[in-house]
């Protein structure tokens, strides 16, 4: 009879611990669920990283010399110089 008791003991914890593997925290799915949020947050990080190295490529061109600066004032403002021609393309779709 005691060993009996000490068998269902057993199974008893066998199950409740197979239990715990399938759901709840520290659950295999929920181990997985959380595998994919940590790759897309490593990709967000990986993004904002190059993000990061962009930028800091420009404070170190616009730091250095005035060549960035009057590329930006082209690009984006439309600067000319003096006795320069501007002549804009039109492309049609």
């Amino acid at each position: 009879m005691g060993s009996r008791s000490v068998m269902l003991c057993l199974i008893a914890l066998l199950v409740i611990l197979h239990a715990q593997l399938w759901s709840g925290r520290g659950s295999i799915p929920n181990v997985a669920q959380l595998t994919g949020q940590l790759k897309a947050q490593n990709e967000l990080n990986q993004q904002a990283v190059q993000a990061n190295h962009q930028l800091a490529a420009e404070v170190r061109d616009l730091k250095e010399g005035l060549e960035m600066i009057e590329e930006k004032a082209r690009m984006e403002l439309g600067m000319i110089k003096i006795n320069e021609i501007y002549v804009q393309i039109a492309r049609s779709k």
